[in-house]
């Protein structure tokens, strides 16, 4: 891999009632979502793009289906690019599991079997290095707020916040090798030492 254009999903239906979705397949695209995700493929329309990937989750899948329209361009799933697992908070309001991470230490477990902030980074390092193993030379990976966010601020050498800065829908981001194997150092460095920046919690 050479670049990495990396989005965030268009608008989706769980997005109307800001609704925490992190088990697959999930709903998929809001008609408003839909015409995000096309105006997206014509901003990439110049670009060269050798291969699309996305989470599990079907709002990803849609996002990418309409960007890359009318290209022969293969795609893959990789799962390491999922959602944070929202745990007793799927389904419920976002603003739910908001409360509870922005009072929690990064290392603690989401309640009811899902993720912390420091395994979920953990899991997303290990995504990038697989994305800077494969051998197309352009990628676009669309995948969810929290991931895009993590991997944007590591590639700039930023250790992920407590209180995250908001990714919008549909908007690429381009990021050269060097910038993605800075974000996969990070990521897995603040995972084994977890402490969040704004806040005092430690891991």
């Amino acid at each position: 891999m050479k670049t990495l254009i990396l989005a965030r999903h268009a608008h989706a239906v769980s997005n109307e009632g800001d609704v925490a979705n992190a088990v697959p397949p999930g709903r998929g695209l809001s008609g408003r979502g839909s015409e995000q995700a096309r105006t997206l493929g014509a901003v990439l329309a110049p670009e060269r793009i050798d291969l699309g990937v996305s989470s599990r989750l079907q709002r990803t899948h849609d996002t990418l289906a309409l960007a890359l329209a009318g290209r022969d361009t293969p795609c893959v799933v990789e799962p390491l690019l999922d959602e944070i697992g929202f745990g007793s908070f799927e389904g419920g309001p976002l603003a739910s599991y908001r409360t509870w991470a922005w009072t929690h230490a990064p290392s603690a477990d989401c309640p009811g079997a899902g993720e912390s902030r420091a395994r979920t980074a953990a899991r997303l390092a290990e995504a990038v290095d697989a994305l800077l193993r494969r051998p197309e030379r352009v990628l676009l990976a669309v995948s969810h707020g929290l991931p895009v966010r993590y991997m944007l601020d590591a590639a700039e050498g930023r250790a992920p916040s407590q209180r995250l800065e908001p990714v919008p829908h549909a908007t690429p981001y381009r990021l050269e090798r060097a910038a993605v194997e800075r974000a996969a150092a990070t990521l897995a460095a603040w995972a084994a030492a977890p402490v969040f920046p704004d806040a005092p919690f430690g891991g």
